[in-house]
Formats: structure tokens, C-alpha cells, sequence
């Protein structure tokens, strides 16, 4: 089936290019969608791809994946911002959000270098002037940025890239971003501060390159920019709403603060009678950082290029709700992610109910390490698409699990022995543990299910039995195929003590040429001597 893509917004065209080329895909270019409309589209696709217009809010995502046939996976942002769209909902629905962040990181930092110098030089006043016949050499004198100290806040691609150019000028850097712990970057060229309040005090000019969020909503306010160094100039090209506009003002006219230049605002577009737009010290553009051909061409294809390989099952680049997945897996590590899933759909069969409360996967293995933590969510969201009616996919098994309060942890085993996986479960009402390894043939086997030592490739129609270890059991299980002319391909047997140590409880798992159908598994549930008896049905594995 062709994967269906939507491009939601205006974007350039290279973007839908690339789609067409690829095949296998029907790309659909709709703009301008907004309530039922965007809703019908976004059900109808596979993925989405959007710029800033679409608003694809918690309202939109749950109308669209509660529509009967909804397949929306994914929605791919041609940009960095992804304020127009509800993270949480995306991620509860299943929905993998990703932005093309790295595509437009040169073409931002530049802008953002671009408002420095300009606000620095008093370029765009000057140019007014002139413009309307003007000559006044002395209104416009500036400052020179050589030696001048620049604090970035928020080190990431744009930051990093707008320091390197501020190096070049000959200005000090200082940075202050929360999820670095170091005390230098750039090979020691960047101070890194331990607080946003350190940097305030000691910078001639600040640039921000931060997400909006709750924790940067308004974090340069009035309280802050009292602390500014007296003429201090701020330039903000990474989102509104970081920087309290009224109170900006407020410290430009006292002097405090020695101009701003402003690339974003909160709401956009800024409004026709905002004091900004007339103020002789404030310099503003219309949200232009990622505004060249070149990175709304780069953007465009990242986007795509994500969307596509996601919906393939071949990688997720830029996720920015995944946490931590990397589906970039080697041949050997996707089959033990085949393993993983067939071990957990035979021991929910082997299993009564499972009232899940904890989970623990053990990986083993140099192979396994560096996707321990990808393998084990694949495992876990089969786990509990086997428990849950409501759609589990990649990217919502962890929080569907942590909101049903149940403890999920990896452990990559310190040894370096062969590559294995083992998962237990804890439930209301015992554990289940099950084992597997993939040895040189290239097939997945089950070593361990539920204290039963075997050696068995999980594949095909598959009955799983309990009963009291004693003489006549095999032939008795026997029969009741043959009489039902179901013929069994392979059995293997496991044997432990049973709980009461008065005998053994023994397992048989038959392999089966056909699905076994219901009226034996009722007669095998009421012979004599049989504990359990559930049916299973996997994919053959070559």
C-alpha cells in the first residue's frame, strides 16, 4: 500500500519533488485547512507535513484519530518551531512529531548575526534617513562588536553556529544552556554559565536560540532586565513570547536596555498598533531567520525526507517526541526487535491475564547495547498492544505505561556474552519471565518461557500446553489432533517442579500445519490431567 502524504502548508517546492521521485508514495498538497476540513485530510494520511500555519492542536488530533479508518503516523514541521502543534496529544495518540531543525540552523544564525550588527551600527535608522533625503552622520554613531561580550542563551545547533561567526568578529562568548554540564565549549573558546541571571550582568549583547516552553515563557522580564548591564542590546530570533515586549520597552526608554532587535513576536503576525513597530530603538523583522532559498529548499526535503523514512520503518531523524528512539538499527538488531515481540506474544498467550505492574528487559550483548532501549520499546509497546484495547504504537507506549503506573526499566547486562534477551513481567498475580537468543542460523528461539528450559523458533500456528507430568499425556494431546485432523509439525516439551512439589507440571508447545480450531481446544481444555491450553498464531520467520 502507498504511503499518503499531506502537505498542509505552503512549502518549496523540492519537497513534493522529492516525494514523487521516491514512489510508492501519493502526495496531496492541500493549504489554507482548518476544522473539519484539516481534520478529513489529516485522517485520510499517512503523515502530514506543515510549516507554522496548519494548527494541528489536541482539539484536530483527537477528532482526527477518533474518525473510523483514521491513519495518521506522523507529522513532519518544515522548520525548528513546533509551537503549532500539541506535543502531548500527538504522543498520546501514537503520533511521531519531527522538525527539520539542522536544515535551517546557518540561515538562522545569520539573521541572528545579521540583527546584532545592524542594532549595533544603527544601519536600518540611517538608512531611513537617507532614504527620505536625510544626512546626519552624528544621530547614528554606534559600537563596534570586536571585544564586546556576547551571552547566548541556549547552546544548541544555532547557538553554537552563532558563536563561532561572534568569535570570528573578535567578541568574548559566554553561554548559559541548562542541559549542557560543562564548564566550556568550543574547545574551550565558550565560557558556560551555571544561570541565566549569571550571564545577565555580564553581557554587552544577549541572543536567545531557545524553544518556547514553560520554563522560557517571559524569562527575560522586568525583574531580569533590571539586572541587564546598563545599555546591554538583546536580539531574539528564536520565538516569541521569551521576552516580556512591554517591559522591554519599559528598559529601552530608561535606558537600561540599549535597543532590541526582534525577529519573533507573541501572537504573530505583530499588530498593526504595537508600540514596537515605532519605537526609534527597536529593530523588526517579520520572522525571517529560516527565510532564504536555500534553507526553505533544505527545509522542505529534511522534512520529507524524515516523514518517508519514518512511515517506512527506516529511521526517525529529528523526533521530538520519541525519547531517545533510534530506529536506525542494524539487520542483526531488527531481528532481535522480530524476537522481542514474538517472545512477549507467546507469554501473553501462555499467560491467563496480565494485570501488568512492572516490566523489566535485560539485554545482552555488544550488538544489542547501543539499541537496548529502542529494542525494549518495541517489546514493550507489543506487550501492551496484547493488554490494552486503545492504539499503542512507538512513540506512546512509554507514556500510556508510566499513566497506568507501570515500572518500565532496560538493563544491558554487564557481561559480554552472546547476544540474548530476557523480559519478566510482574502482574496482580505472579511473574512470567521468558528468555531468547538468535544464534547462527539467523532464527529466533525461545531458551526460557516461564521457568520451562526449550529451544524453540516462535513462528506459525502454535498450541501452548500445561499438564501433570505422568504417562499417557503426550498420546492422550495426540489423539485429540489426530481425531481432529489437525496435523502437528514439531512439539517440544519442558519440565519443572510444580508449586506444591507433589509431581510435575510439564509444557508442551505443538506446532501446528493449520489454526486449531475451537471445539478442540475446548476438549483439550477438559481432558484429564491438562492444566492449560492457549493458541498463538505467529509469522513464519525464514
Amino acid at each position: 500500500m502507498n504511503a499518503k502524504i499531506l502537505i498542509a502548508d505552503k512549502l518549496a517546492p523540492e519537497g513534493a519533488d522529492y516525494l514523487r521521485r521516491q514512489g510508492g508514495v501519493d502526495v496531496t498538497t492541500k493549504t489554507g485547512l482548518a476544522g473539519d476540513d484539516l481534520i478529513a485530510a489529516l485522517a485520510g494520511h499517512d503523515g502530514v507535513v506543515v510549516r507554522s500555519e496548519t494548527q494541528v492542536t489536541e482539539p484536530v488530533i483527537k477528532q482526527t484519530m477518533t474518525r473510523a479508518g483514521a491513519r495518521l503516523k506522523a507529522v513532519a514541521r518544515a522548520g525548528v518551531g513546533v509551537d503549532n502543534i500539541d506535543l502531548d496529544a500527538a504522543t498520546r495518540y501514537g503520533i511521531a512529531v519531527m522538525n527539520s531543525a539542522s536544515a535551517s540552523t546557518i540561515t538562522t544564525a545569520e539573521h541572528a548575526f545579521a540583527l546584532m550588527i545592524t542594532l549595533a551600527r544603527n544601519i536600518a535608522p540611517a538608512h531611513m534617513t537617507m532614504a527620505a533625503g536625510g544626512w546626519d552622520r552624528n544621530k547614528f554613531i554606534g559600537s563596534q562588536l570586536h571585544g564586546k561580550t556576547l551571552g547566548i542563551v541556549g547552546f544548541g545547533r544555532i547557538g553554537q553556529t552563532l558563536a563561532r561567526r561572534a568569535l570570528a568578529f573578535g567578541m568574548k562568548v559566554i553561554a548559559y544552556d541548562p542541559l549542557i554540564n560543562a564548564e566550556s565549549a568550543l574547545d574551550g573558546a565558550v565560557r558556560l554559565l551555571r544561570s541565566f541571571d549569571e550571564l545577565l550582568p555580564l553581557s554587552d549583547v544577549i541572543s536567545f536560540h531557545v524553544p518556547k516552553t514553560e520554563q522560557t515563557t517571559n524569562m527575560l522580564n522586568r525583574e531580569r532586565l533590571a539586572r541587564l548591564k546598563k545599555g546591554t542590546l538583546i536580539v531574539n530570533a528564536a520565538r516569541g513570547g521569551i521576552i516580556d515586549e512591554a517591559a522591554l520597552i519599559q528598559a529601552i526608554d530608561s535606558g537600561q536596555c540599549g535597543g532590541a532587535a526582534l525577529d519573533v513576536f507573541d501572537p504573530e503576525p505583530l499588530a498593526k498598533d504595537s508600540p514596537l513597530r515605532k519605537h526609534p530603538k527597536i529593530l523588526l523583522t517579520p520572522h525571517l531567520g529560516a527565510s532564504t532559498v536555500e534553507a526553505q529548499e533544505a527545509v522542505a526535503v529534511d522534512a520529507c525526507k524524515a516523514l518517508l523514512m519514518y512511515l517506512r520503518g527506516e529511521g526517525l531523524d529529528g523526533a521530538v517526541n520519541a525519547g531517545g528512539l533510534r530506529m536506525d538499527l542494524t539487520d542483526r538488531q531488527k531481528s532481535f526487535v522480530d524476537l522481542a515481540q514474538r517472545m512477549i506474544a507467546l507469554v501473553c498467550a501462555s499467560a491467563d491475564e496480565l494485570d501488568l505492574q512492572a516490566v523489566r528487559f535485560t539485554m545482552r550483548g555488544e550488538s544489542l547495547a547501543g539499541r537496548a532501549d529502542t529494542i525494549a520499546r518495541y517489546a514493550l509497546a507489543e506487550l501492551l498492544r496484547c493488554n490494552l484495547d486503545e492504539p499503542v504504537t512507538l512513540i506512546n507506549a512509554a507514556m500510556i505505561a508510566q499513566q497506568r503506573h507501570i515500572d518500565v526499566a532496560t538493563t544491558i547486562a554487564a557481561d559480554k556474552g552472546e547476544d540474548r534477551i530476557a523480559v519478566e513481567l510482574t502482574t496482580k498475580r505472579g511473574a512470567h519471565r521468558v528468555e531468547g537468543a538468535i544464534y547462527a542460523d539467523g532464527l529466533p528461539r525461545i531458551t526460557h518461557l516461564d521457568g520451562y528450559g526449550m529451544d524453540m523458533v516462535p513462528a506459525g500456528h502454535m498450541v501452548l500446553l500445561t499438564n501433570n507430568d505422568r504417562p499417557g499425556r503426550i498420546g492422550l494431546v495426540g489423539k485429540l489432533f489426530g481425531d481432529a485432523n489437525v496435523n502437528i509439525a514439531e512439539m517440544v516439551i519442558g519440565r519443572k517442579p510444580s508449586p506444591d512439589r507433589a509431581g510435575q507440571i510439564a509444557m508442551m508447545i505443538l506446532k501446528l500445519d493449520a489454526t486449531p480450531p475451537p471445539d478442540l481446544l475446548a476438549k483439550l481444555r477438559r481432558a484429564e490431567g491438562i492444566v492449560s491450553v492457549s493458541a498463538v498464531t505467529l509469522p513464519h520467520s525464514s
